[in-house]
């Protein structure tokens, strides 16, 4: 199985909404995207436009998401590790890496 590496800079995003747009670019999202969790959820277990094999999240800085919009934070977070279950089984399946700053 192939693996292809999507990395997100979040040294600029610094909300929800920033977030859903950074994803959504990166990955390429359909039209349809509604920008919200539900919707997030739906593509991240879909991926049918993105080759098949496995897809990584490496989201750099999730430090600066989680300072500034401590809810939408935890909500995207929620929404990333149920999409990684959700996708388990299928031919994309979604890996995703939070690399935080060393101290």
């Amino acid at each position: 199985m192939t693996t292809t590496e999507h990395r997100l800079d979040g040294a600029a995003v610094r909300s929800k909404r920033g977030m859903m747009t950074a994803l959504a670019r990166l990955l390429r999202f359909p039209d349809w995207f509604g920008h919200n969790l539900d919707a997030l959820y739906d593509c991240l277990t879909d991926l049918s436009w993105l080759p098949a094999g496995e897809h990584v999240l490496v989201w750099t800085h999730p430090e600066v998401l989680a300072t500034a919009d401590p809810a939408g934070y935890r909500g995207i977070r929620e929404v990333l590790a149920d999409a990684v279950e959700g996708a388990a089984d299928s031919d994309r399946p979604l890996k995703v890496v939070l690399v935080a700053p060393e101290n």
